[in-house]
């Protein structure tokens, strides 16, 4: 969950891999540290906290920028705690080499002792201090060059890695090699120049040539002679694939948003248009997944879809779940993927294992792959990161097409999966005839103007805001919704729990009064989904007993309704559209009430304590 960069090349260094750090900066907000070599020296300035704080350290002295060759780091932390010492870059005990690392040595202790007992001598409390001197003494012992070095080191590794090493002994070439978390490395023009990164937000500006390293795969690379990859199992070289890169430098910044979330919130309409965009021919009644068309025998004669995820996914997952049982008539279940690969899951070769994840790059999410796939599942990914990991470890699978989503909490990850999902629903239900053809043209009619009632839905972002301003003093919230908004109970929860810090819980409405009724006074703010399609009058019943309480309650409902707006504190409505696709709907205004009240409180929307955007270590 670090970010890692790099450069070496004929340009200075520094304002690449600082520049590059503020880019990953989503990825870890607890430390920061950047090397520079000038020729002569590497130049090591660390510190806990921001990009920002480093930027001070270094602007101090000029001398901490000079060089045609950097690595940098921010970290979220695993071993040791954050502070400046267990910051990375880590120097090797001779002070020869220097590495940043994203994951995680398991058997780190193991070899610290070794290495203790033939004279190495420790100052932080990180397994990466460890991994530099292990490829320290592996190439003194045998006498080897750098490259050849970290391949023998890691393979006595146990854990998950990205790293990035050098060796001032041999100033013009930087390794890189990756098990489990991602690495990319930018190609400049004629091999002039290269730069690694985890991803390649970085150097976007730069070149549009990139190498995405596999799980098992070192690279060296060497200024003005290329690269060369290799297996780290084996030492067998293999070709370099150079892929073109999609991203482009717009798509990275705020364009005037004061944050990336913010800016995220609002692109949501653009973001399901682009996911749905050249699949979904709503006036033919067509629906064109290669995925899914290539492998329909698959799906049609699984037994089950198990539904695989974290966080805002597994959410997602659960709306998927809605989806597919509903319109389908396909069995669902649907797990944590970081319990799922542990427990001993019961899986056969007639199962279909959907796996869903934002950056394709979650760890347990991707151990979930390969357990699944082990035991002869067919694995469809859903993810938003044009080859990742994900996409590459599935057997096939759906981009969503969101574009680029910096901030932590996600937003139009949420919906843009809800739009892949309902897709491949209503794709299975034509081809077993579930659904009649009218049903699934007006399904599809329906969802083109999905996009046009999420911009109407983001008009009453002032509404929102004053409700917002109401509650931010909240000490706890309880989210409610039933069927198909269950699970956006369950997300508007999760949003406000990690931007704002308010403790929150969503819940099944009808499950309110098996316990969590014992909670509700006048102090209780109680967020309700209160559509008019799927069973209203039962949630109705739930906001009386609620208000009979004295709990306060925010309802959200179709625009029209008079019922609720009679018994609710504040009401928020929404389009009128199919049940199936109200938590496209509903979640928004959930997204923007928890923008605003970590906002007011002045909490770090896109950087919230102790997360980061892609869990790439367990």
């Amino acid at each position: 969950m670090c970010g890692i960069t790099g450069y070496i090349g004929h340009r200075d260094a520094y304002p690449i891999v600082i520049n590059g750090l503020k880019r990953l900066e989503y990825r870890g907000y607890d430390s920061a540290g950047i090397m520079m070599y000038d020729g002569e020296t590497m130049h090591l300035s660390k510190t806990k906290g921001k990009v920002s704080d480093l930027e001070i350290i270094t602007n101090r002295e000029e001398e901490r920028k000079k060089g045609k060759i950097g690595i940098g780091h921010t970290r979220w932390a695993t071993h040791g705690v954050p502070n400046d010492v267990n910051s990375h870059p880590h120097f090797s005990q001779s002070g020869d080499l220097v590495i940043v690392h994203n994951g995680i040595i398991e058997n780190y202790d193991t070899i610290k002792k070794e290495l203790i007992s033939r004279g190495y001598e420790f100052k932080s409390d990180t397994d990466t201090e460890v991994l530099v001197n292990l490829i320290e003494e592996v190439k003194k012992s045998e006498g080897c060059k750098l490259g050849k070095a970290v391949q023998l080191a890691l393979t006595n590794v146990i854990g998950a890695y990205a790293i990035a090493v050098f060796d001032k002994t041999k100033p013009n070439e930087i390794v890189v090699a990756r098990l489990g978390s991602p690495i990319a490395i930018g190609v400049g023009k004629n091999n002039e120049e290269f730069f690694v990164a985890s991803d390649a937000s970085p150097f976007i500006e730069y070149t549009k040539d990139a190498i995405y390293l596999e799980d098992g795969e070192l690279a060296i690379i060497k200024k003005d002679k290329g690269i060369k990859v290799r297996k780290i199992e084996n030492d067998k070289e293999i070709d370099a694939n150079i892929q073109k890169l999609q991203l482009s430098l717009e798509q990275i910044e705020k364009g005037g948003y004061d944050h990336f979330m913010l800016k995220e919130i609002y692109e949501q309409p653009k973001a399901i248009i682009d996911t749905y965009r050249g699949r979904m021919l709503a006036n033919e009644g067509v629906i064109r997944m290669a995925g899914v068309d290539d492998n329909m025998s698959k799906f049609l004669n699984a037994d089950r879809i198990i539904v695989i995820a974290c966080g805002t996914s597994w959410h997602a997952g659960l709306v998927g779940e809605y989806l597919f049982e509903d319109m389908a008539r396909i069995p669902v279940e649907v797990e944590y993927a970081s319990e799922f690969r542990y427990r001993n899951p019961i899986i056969t070769p007639k199962d279909v294992v959907i796996a869903i994840s934002q950056s394709g790059e979650t760890a347990d999410t991707l151990a979930a792959i390969k357990l699944a796939k082990s035991k002869g599942a067919f694995v469809f990914g859903i993810c938003n990161v044009v080859g990742s990991s994900i996409a590459r470890e599935t057997h096939a699978g759906a981009y969503t097409h969101a574009g680029p989503e910096i901030g932590v909490a996600s937003t139009k990850a949420f919906t843009t999966q809800i739009t892949v999902l309902s897709l491949i629903a209503l794709k299975l239900a034509q081809a077993k005839g579930t659904l009649s053809t009218s049903a699934v043209n007006k399904y599809l009619q329906t969802m083109q103007q999905i996009p046009a009632q999420v911009d109407k839905l983001l008009q009453i972002d002032a509404q929102v805001k004053e409700i917002a301003a109401v509650y931010k003093d909240a000490k706890n919230c309880l989210y409610l919704g039933r069927g198909f908004n269950f699970p956006v109970a369950l997300e508007g929860a999760l949003k406000l729990k990690e931007i704002s810090y308010i403790h929150a819980e969503g819940y099944p409405a009808a499950e309110m009064k098996h316990g969590p009724i014992a909670l509700i006074d006048e102090n209780m703010p109680v967020f309700v989904i209160a559509t008019s399609k799927g069973h209203y009058e039962k949630v109705v019943s739930n906001i009386q007993e609620i208000k009979s309480r004295s709990g306060k309650i925010i309802a959200i409902v179709t625009e029209g309704d008079e019922t609720v707006k009679e018994i609710a504190d504040h009401v928020i409505e929404i389009p009128d559209t199919e049940e199936a696709f109200t938590p496209l709907l509903t979640t928004i205004p959930f997204q923007l009430l928890s923008y605003h009240i970590a906002v007011m409180l002045g909490k770090n929307v896109d950087q919230p304590r102790n997360l980061a955007k892609s869990v790439t270590v367990e």
